[in-house]
């Protein structure tokens, strides 16, 4: 699904590489999480991967298709679900549905099934002619996740989606990451929250500083590292040090 091979990123005038000689592969069919302190490199790794950020050095393929030759082909077969909300604030939750739905060039009859059919699941049906500035945290984050599935995308990319919601919609985006992985699509996810990444995930990468720290399944990699859980081997792997961006 997903092959790196000594990517690099320097942003003009940073000191440091947010990326430096990073490597690894994901296979399909599994739900990753992409971890890391602040300034690891995760959400410059997942801009990379997602076509947002075209200037760097290094190898990746995604879904077989070479992110600099065939980026046009990536884009329709991925779904991106940014740490931002990347929704226009003025027009409705459905009237940007539709915006977005028709960029991928969605016929019309079938764009309002898909449209209606993730409204009601992500509870947003009663208030998708609100103005999505009206909406409360939770439900923009919920909107914003329905924008990236219009294309029923293979591989879902999304940075922190459950940043800062509320308990009843964590666990209604928590229950649908899972629904649709089970269906055969693959996730790949940034988060702070270890104890949700744990029992999320199938495989975890954690970098810091822009290099590969560790991958592999959280409870293999909890065990042959002696710790009692995720975050501890996450505290023990990348310190205590405040990591204020």
């Amino acid at each position: 699904m997903i092959q790196v091979v000594d990517l690099y990123k320097k942003y003009p005038h940073a000191e440091h590489a947010s990326v430096d000689s990073l490597s690894f592969s994901f296979t399909a069919g599994k739900i990753i999480g992409l971890l890391g302190p602040n300034g690891a490199g995760k959400t410059t790794t997942i801009s990379i991967l997602s076509g947002l950020i075209r200037d760097y050095q290094g190898q990746i393929h995604v879904l077989g298709s070479d992110t600099r030759k065939q980026a046009e082909q990536i884009r329709q077969k991925i779904g991106v679900v940014p740490q931002q909300i990347a929704l226009y604030p003025t027009l409705s939750c459905r009237e940007n549905l539709y915006y977005f739905g028709r960029l991928y060039q969605i016929p019309q009859a079938s764009l309002m099934s898909i449209v209606e059919e993730h409204l009601v699941y992500f509870g947003l049906a009663d208030h998708a002619d609100k103005q999505v500035k009206q909406f409360s945290g939770g439900m923009k984050r919920r909107a914003n996740i329905i924008a990236s599935l219009l294309n029923n995308p293979e591989l879902l990319i999304l940075d922190e989606p459950t940043a800062g919601v509320d308990v009843q919609s964590r666990s209604m985006i928590l229950k649908f990451l899972k629904a649709y992985n089970e269906k055969g699509n693959s996730i790949i996810y940034t988060s702070h929250l270890l104890d949700e990444a744990e029992q999320l995930c199938d495989e975890v990468l954690i970098i810091d500083h822009g290099k590969k720290v560790i991958q592999g399944s959280p409870k293999e990699l909890i065990a042959l590292n002696d710790c009692t859980n995720l975050e501890t081997l996450f505290l023990k792997l990348t310190g205590n040090s405040l990591r204020d961006a």
